[in-house]
């Protein structure tokens, strides 16, 4: 049997990726339903596979291999750990005995010494094994997932919390369980059930969120819900995920965005323990891309307690993925962190010592995204530089986040053409 090429073994792989999302005919996609594949692609596996490249793979339309990254997303949703684990079991089942049992095999005697080749009993064992996966993968398959719906409806526009309807309809879908989560949060999963059609959930926080529809443990819808403000929020949260208490703000002080620590005792948050200080303008508007921006600030924080290091997080909030980069002293690069898109750096496991700063004193920073080209640069001088692949969507908002209390100086916000995303001196 003639062995399948890495091509053939791509396109065998989408055809089974597509299956398991409920598109069983590939010809009659229309550009909604590869937007609802890449969207569910990302939501399972975190990896952000742009329309072009699905389209791609889908017609066979490439020369040479996709990156890895792609591979591996593609055989992960599916249900194997990687593309070569992919690619060995595929040609593992392709070399399987087409049955079991062979009519030319011999009976069996009493008594009879049958002697089998030491690799053809692995290669019954393995396609056994296979048998059993794959009909445990088509048990568990969900069918008719075309015909749900899933919308949504807002209560408090422009303001938190705000309790959002879900409507939902999954009543045609064959199913055991079936879910709504509101975010990436898992903890914020909740049942639901058929010939029922309405579930209400509160966002706490501002910002751009995926909600996902399951049945069983497959997404089969998903849904953009943005909470925006119009306007600075600011809140304590003890973890990321936690629910945020919120501190009242009066308006600028003494030509600084900042909220003193008797703004934050009047707002009864408690001090004494670790906390998370949030400050983040969510517009309603969004019309800029996230792939090309330069934010220019001044920024500071102030301790709260006598935190060993204290850092200060500055973050581009987009539709897609996560953009943001820490900085914090120089004794502390162990716990930097940065994600541009699909590319995420961890201080533990990199030299991220360059983003080390002190982040009590004032430093002018310089966010620069050109073509998703990015650039850091700190008191003038270029600290960073990377690149990611996959497009992050539209800009949703501005974030700064500190262990202590966060201070603006200006911010200098410009999307692609020098169009002004967010501009203020706060004099």
């Amino acid at each position: 049997m003639q062995t399948k090429s890495d091509q053939d073994l791509v396109k065998d792989c989408m055809t089974e990726l597509c299956r398991q999302a409920g598109f069983l005919d590939i010809n009659s996609m229309v550009q909604r339903d590869y937007e609802f594949l890449s969207e569910q692609i990302e939501s399972k596996t975190g990896i952000v596979i742009s329309l072009s490249t699905i389209k791609r793979l889908l017609n066979g339309q490439f020369t040479r291999i996709p990156q890895i990254a792609t591979l591996n997303a593609i055989s992960n949703f599916i249900g194997y750990t990687n593309w070569q684990d992919y690619k060995t079991k595929s040609k593992m089942m392709a070399t399987a005995p087409q049955s079991l049992v062979s009519p030319t095999m011999p009976v069996m005697l009493p008594h009879a010494k049958i002697k089998f080749p030491f690799q053809r009993v692995i290669l019954i064992g393995s396609a056994i094994m296979l048998s059993l996966l794959l009909l445990i993968s088509t048990k568990h398959t969900v069918q008719n997932t075309r015909h749900a719906s899933f919308s949504i409806t807002h209560t408090n526009e422009n303001n938190l919390p705000n309790t959002v309807i879900f409507h939902y309809n999954v009543d045609s879908i064959d199913a055991d369980s079936f879910a709504i989560q509101q975010s990436w949060n898992k903890a914020r999963r909740r049942k639901i059930f058929k010939h029922q059609y309405i579930m209400t959930d509160i966002y706490y926080e501002p910002g751009y969120h995926v909600a996902k529809l399951f049945a069983n443990d497959q997404i089969i819808r998903t849904l953009d819900v943005s909470i925006p403000t119009d306007r600075w929020i600011f809140y304590a949260k003890e973890e990321f995920g936690s629910i945020p208490q919120y501190i009242k703000f009066d308006g600028i002080q003494g030509g600084a965005l900042k909220i003193s620590p008797e703004q934050v005792k009047a707002s009864l948050v408690n001090t004494d323990k670790d906390q998370f200080y949030v400050m983040t303008y969510f517009p309603a508007n969004i019309k800029d891309s996230s792939d090309n921006f330069i934010m220019k600030c001044r920024a500071r924080t102030h301790p709260v307690k006598n935190n060993a290091c204290p850092f200060m997080m500055y973050e581009i909030f987009a539709q897609r993925n996560f953009t943001y980069f820490i900085s914090n002293a120089r004794g502390c690069a162990h716990t930097l962190g940065a994600q541009f898109g699909d590319v995420l750096y961890k201080g533990d496991s990199e030299d991220m010592s360059a983003l080390c700063s002190d982040v009590l004193e004032w430093n002018d920073i310089e966010f620069i995204v050109k073509a998703r080209k990015v650039t850091i640069r700190m008191n003038g001088k270029e600290v960073f530089h990377t690149q990611y692949h996959e497009s992050n969507g539209l800009i949703t908002g501005l974030g700064f986040i500190s262990n202590g209390l966060p201070e603006i100086d200006y911010i200098d916000f410009k999307a692609l053409g020098d169009v002004i995303v967010y501009n203020n001196n706060f004099e």
